[in-house]
């Protein structure tokens, strides 16, 4: 499901030392701008009541994804954790649990006893929106691949999905090290996360991340697939209020009125939008314009 433990070849390099070592930092001002940026995040879109997935970072919990989730719940989403514990990496309850946590969210029926309606009654044949963080977000392209039709949109938050080489990220080594509880067959075997998802996806990158190079978080262009960069760590990408806003705008999105992320008229410098349609008929064909 990831390219983490290929060999290494020339390509984007992993974030330098000064951004990875201000990383603990960094996300401790993105959390206090998120008390100061509290008056402009109440005037976020409303949701409107859809299931929203997050899935967390590498090493990283439920826990983590808590900030994100309540904000979203109070602009009326029916948000959800993975429910998986710690993020180990694709393990074989992963593989074999997250594809049925979709489903479950989706109304659909899974292996239990449940009806047409799920486990808890939820409206049979609704999509759901899901979220990724960092190594989550590879997981959410995934299940993306595999059900498009359960699935309403993917936002990506610092998710190297574009890597395809070792020597991109600061996670390599630890990934490696958990590498021996992956399921057997996940590296080579899982679905191409690379390619252009057929749902409308929005990758969240900053050129600030300490942990990544943002260079392999960016969306191939074309049709209702966008990139946008924030001023934030990567470990506070869930907190940091660019990051949060720009979830929420996506999030309100039609899906059959799919239009690209404009930024708040007082606010954007904060962003930077790398969202240019392909040619009509030509959609996903070509990459952008990597710098």
């Amino acid at each position: 499901m990831t390219a983490f433990d290929r060999a290494a070849a020339p390509g984007p390099r992993r974030p330098s030392s000064l951004l990875l070592l201000s990383e603990p930092l960094r996300s401790v001002l993105d959390l206090g701008a998120l008390t100061v940026s509290a008056p402009q995040l109440a005037r976020a879109p409303r949701g409107d009541g859809h299931r929203v997935l997050v899935i967390p970072g590498l090493l990283a919990s439920d826990a983590s994804t808590l900030v994100l989730r309540r904000f979203l719940d109070r602009l009326g989403y029916r948000t959800a954790g993975w429910g998986l514990g710690v993020n180990t990496g694709p393990t074989s309850r992963v593989v074999r649990k997250l594809p049925l946590r979709l489903r479950e969210l989706a109304g659909q029926p899974t292996a239990g006893p449940e009806g047409p309606e799920g486990a808890d009654g939820r409206e049979a044949g609704s999509t759901v929106s899901v979220i990724g963080w960092s190594l989550g977000g590879i997981f959410a392209r995934a299940l993306a691949v595999r059900s498009p039709e359960l699935v309403r949109q993917v936002i990506t938050l610092g998710s190297p999905y574009a890597s395809t080489v070792s020597g991109q990220t600061h996670a390599d080594a630890a990934y490696r090290m958990l590498s021996r509880r992956h399921a057997g067959d996940a590296a080579g075997r899982g679905p191409d996360v690379t390619t252009p998802l057929t749902v409308p996806t929005t990758s969240v990158y900053s050129r600030m991340d300490g942990i990544v190079s943002w260079r392999v978080c960016r969306e191939d262009v074309g049709e209702r697939r966008e990139s946008i960069a924030v001023p934030a760590s990567h470990l506070g990408f869930g907190h940091s209020p660019t990051a949060l806003w720009v979830v929420a705008d996506r999030l309100a999105q039609d899906p059959g009125d799919w239009r690209p992320f404009v930024p708040p008229r007082h606010l954007r410098g904060l962003f930077t939008v790398d969202s240019h349609l392909s040619p009509p008929g030509r959609a996903g064909t070509g990459r952008g314009a990597r710098p």
